[in-house]
């Protein structure tokens, strides 16, 4: 047999009465599809994420869900194209989750676009809207592994060149410009303070 997962949402009538026609005609109609997917994942993602400690994330986080929520149940024309901000947003995570757990693997755009099963193009315009790029987006966050495991002093008989590779960067000199000019040091020096700190 195999596992079941149940996930449950507790939601105010009138938080998707707007977005949703004839709400109570669906309160027993199963429920099936991506949006549901994108809807589940969203909120496993954001399960006991720090991401959503602010009232401000965590408001937003709830449109988004019941965005998501009201584009599975079915929702009015009108509220159709609010709840793909939601959906836009769940995909956005979930791709961005994706490029944090793999930030030492190929993280080409034309590869994570493919895991989600979706157009590069449309993964492009998912962080488009956040003003930045896609590769903007997997260096900052390779950067900021270095930095994190650099700093780390459990990790100091770690070469630089070992870290950097760790981290996806294939070019050791590359890395060591990217570094620099992201916090105005290199790597050795990151290090070396880490060090005198501890």
């Amino acid at each position: 047999m195999e596992p079941c997962r149940l996930v449950m949402f507790r939601v105010p009538a009138t938080a998707l009465a707007p977005l949703v026609p004839d709400l109570e005609d669906r309160v027993t109609r199963p429920i099936r599809g991506p949006a549901l997917q994108l809807l589940t994942g969203y909120a496993s993602m954001l399960y006991g994420s720090p991401a959503v400690a602010t009232p401000a994330a965590l408001s937003l986080a709830a449109k988004h869900a019941y965005d998501l929520m009201a584009l599975a149940l079915g929702p009015s024309r009108e509220a159709s194209e609010a709840a793909r901000g939601g959906a836009r947003a769940a995909r956005l995570a979930a791709v961005k989750a994706d490029i944090l757990n793999n930030l030492g693997s190929d993280l080409s755009i034309a590869v994570v676009a493919s895991r989600h099963r979706l157009p590069v193009r449309y993964v492009q315009r998912l962080f488009e809207g956040e003003g930045l790029s896609f590769t903007a987006f997997v260096v900052e966050q390779r950067l900021l592994r270095a930095h994190r495991m650099l700093s780390d002093p459990r990790l100091a008989d770690r070469a630089v060149g070992t870290i950097a590779f760790e981290s996806g960067f294939g070019h050791l000199p590359y890395f060591n410009r990217a570094f620099r000019s992201r916090f105005g040091e290199t790597p050795s020096g990151v290090r070396a303070q880490a060090r005198r700190d501890h």
